[in-house]
């Protein structure tokens, strides 16, 4: 979720609550019932701590078009490693948005460049603090991965991102034919704790503060010069970049 929308959905919330406000508690309107209140309050109590994240000093704000120097260390790759071009992606696992790229933009991508060897597709990890499972998934897809099942994982709990939970990463294993046992194992170790922050860091110094993010670019062995695309974009907003790298019409 980027700032940008925190603030609307903030005005949102503001305008809805100014009749509360000065009248009886929420729980005691005819329109809504305890359990709705209780799910309100709750999410006003996290977007007053998405607010105070935002007040606190960030990296600057770049702007979308600007070409950035994005190394590549050791990160999950997706396709041929002479792909000649690379898609990279900062993801939240448990980002909406994040889901709608993955079901939608990016199935095309795959089928009609990255599985045809002319892009390879490179993720790193960028859970939101505002989305308590994104993190802990982040450790079950890597912790599948050692299983040999890091892409196949990814791609269920990315499409489960409203459902996230640990008993729902041991139900996706099982599906998977995972050793659970194994998978528990790393999991309770927060084996990958480093390399998420890690990745969490060298978002920061490309300048990215939401997600998803991505930077495409022509492949070099230790990196790309990345033009930045930010948000869930549609396919030809991919496709546009992408043949122009290519040499394409």
């Amino acid at each position: 979720m980027t700032p940008s929308i925190i603030r609307v959905t903030l005005l949102a919330l503001g305008l809805l609550l100014l009749p509360i406000a000065a009248g009886t508690p929420v729980w005691a309107q005819d329109t809504i019932t305890r359990e709705q209140a209780d799910t309100l309050i709750k999410e006003i109590r996290e977007l007053r701590q998405a607010i105070d994240r935002l007040r606190a000093p960030r990296a600057a704000e770049r702007p979308p078009d600007e070409k950035v120097r994005v190394p590549l260390n050791a990160p999950m790759v997706l396709g041929r490693a002479d792909a000649p071009v690379t898609l990279v992606e900062f993801t939240d696992l448990e980002c909406p948005f994040c889901r709608s790229f993955h079901v939608g933009a990016f199935e095309k991508i795959k089928q009609t460049y990255i599985d045809s060897g002319k892009v390879r597709f490179v993720s790193f990890d960028f859970p939101l603090d505002i989305h308590p499972n994104a993190r802990p998934a982040a450790v079950a897809v890597r912790c599948a991965g050692e299983q040999g099942k890091f892409w196949e994982m990814r791609h269920l709990v990315t499409v489960n991102a409203a459902t996230l939970s640990r008993e729902k990463y041991v139900e996706l294993a099982k599906g998977l034919g995972l050793d659970t046992g194994k998978l528990d194992q790393c999991i309770d170790a927060d084996r990958y704790k480093a390399d998420i922050d890690r990745d969490m860091a060298e978002g920061l110094k490309l300048g990215v503060n939401g997600t998803p993010t991505f930077f495409v670019g022509k492949t070099a062995p230790d990196g790309i010069e990345g033009q930045r695309i930010v948000g869930a974009q549609p396919f030809p907003a991919f496709e546009a970049q992408i043949k122009a790298l290519l040499g394409e019409r």
